[in-house]
């Protein structure tokens, strides 16, 4: 069934749901969240690459750059060039990434609050499945 088929209700905006833009992918792998977080606890400061890789534990140079290009090509992040000897990159949330975060903050909030019946739930059915 293709997303033409299925009915969806429409908000009070007019706006319908539309989870095949790519977005929630984004926001659901593994890097995305721990980039938006750090550069959030900058506090509208900029972070260098350098620092940005430091601060998340785990992270590959190559996958720190893929995010933060996806990052900012939907612009949730701005990125700054510095020609310099060596070139200085920085990086900082745009608005709409700052927005975002605020969004993140309910999620999580919703996941604290929900956390006991969510492992609960999992006990529960891995009791059963075996």
């Amino acid at each position: 069934m293709t997303d033409k088929t299925i009915s969806r209700k429409e908000d009070p905006h007019g706006f319908k749901p539309y989870p095949s833009n790519g977005l929630c992918g984004k926001l659901g792998d593994k890097w995305t969240i721990q980039v938006i977080w750090h550069l959030s606890l900058a506090g509208g400061r900029t972070l260098r690459y350098s620092a940005l890789k430091s601060e998340i534990a785990g992270i590959t140079q190559r996958m720190l750059t893929l995010t933060l290009r996806n990052l900012e090509r939907d612009g949730l992040v701005v990125r700054h060039y510095f020609p310099e000897v060596p070139p200085r990159v920085e990086y900082e949330l745009t608005d709409m990434g700052a927005e975002l975060l605020c969004a993140l903050e309910a999620i999580n909030a919703w996941i604290w609050n929900n956390l006991p019946r969510i492992e609960e739930s999992r006990a529960s059915y891995d009791r059963h499945s075996t």
